[in-house]
């Protein structure tokens, strides 16, 4: 009776479950038969998300079109996300990674007050900065180019990344640090060959969400960029929806490239994933 009733809990389980998958996928599934069908949303598509008779086209028209100026003009573009994206985690985690070390192991006036108001610049929306970051940029001359952005971004993530690695940090037991200095070691060599190697599924966490903010982020690419050459891919992909019209096709084509960086990512750094989110969850 015992071994039935674990088998009718699991099957529920299991049910439940498939649901939950099933309500996930049906959006990208939908994405993937609009990318797929040549007239896009102005196609007949059923309830299921089948394509009738599927085609590369829309995948042709973002990817070159048939242009070969076109073409290179998308992989400038999608270079631009790449360049911008991972500078913009390289420099959040060299940033972060020190101030947040200095936050969890050293105590000084002001430290708590400092976190408050590293916190404090996570409420305020990106959109809310755009037209003084835009001044700063046009003084600096950095309008349109990948170091203006890379800047931006940068100055948006370090907060969340010194938060993340702080918390990193303070899960690592101080005494494998007095340890290695007992050793010989000197706190810098402690920090860098103990404590590092220790934080690293944090820091690949805290990389990759540094990362993935700035390879989606619009608002503020959309007002810092106008040459159409510097554009990074969230901005090329709003020039399929224009006022009066709108490419779904080629939008669909256009979301599924740009999230494959993203998805071969994630594949790569899974096993970090899985220890490195909650290694920034203690209380401090």
């Amino acid at each position: 009776m015992k071994t039935r009733a674990n088998r009718l809990e699991s099957a529920g389980v299991h049910a439940l479950l498939l649901a939950a998958v099933l309500f996930a996928t049906y959006p990208v599934l939908w994405v993937v038969s609009i990318a797929l069908t040549p007239g896009g949303l102005g196609a007949n598509i059923g309830i299921l998300p089948i394509p009738k008779s599927p085609s590369l086209d829309n995948f042709r028209l973002v990817l070159g079109g048939g242009s070969a100026d076109h073409g290179w003009l998308f992989a400038e573009q999608t270079a631009n996300s790449l360049v911008v994206s991972l500078a913009t985690a390289f420099v959040a985690v060299a940033i972060a990674t020190p101030a947040a070390y200095a936050l969890a192991r050293f105590p000084f006036v002001g430290a708590r007050a400092s976190m408050r108001g590293l916190l404090a610049t996570q409420m305020f929306p990106a959109v809310a900065s755009a037209v003084p970051l835009y001044l700063l940029l046009d003084a600096l001359h950095l309008l349109d180019s990948r170091a203006g952005l890379i800047l931006v971004y940068a100055s948006t993530a370090v907060p969340f990344a010194i938060f993340q690695m702080r918390g990193a940090f303070l899960a690592i037991p101080v005494d494998i640090e007095e340890a290695a200095m007992v050793d010989g070691a000197t706190r810098a060599q402690a920090f860098f060959r103990v404590v590092l190697p220790a934080a690293r599924p944090a820091i690949a966490v805290t990389a990759l969400f540094a990362f993935m903010s700035a390879w989606n982020e619009f608002i503020l690419a959309a007002t810092l960029l106008s040459r159409e050459s510097a554009f990074t891919l969230p901005v090329v992909l709003q020039r399929y929806v224009g006022e009066h019209d709108a490419a779904w096709g080629a939008f669909a084509a256009g979301a599924i490239l740009v999230s494959v960086p993203v998805m071969a990512l994630f594949y790569v750094a899974q096993r970090q994933l899985v220890s490195g989110l909650t290694a920034g969850g203690v209380k401090g």
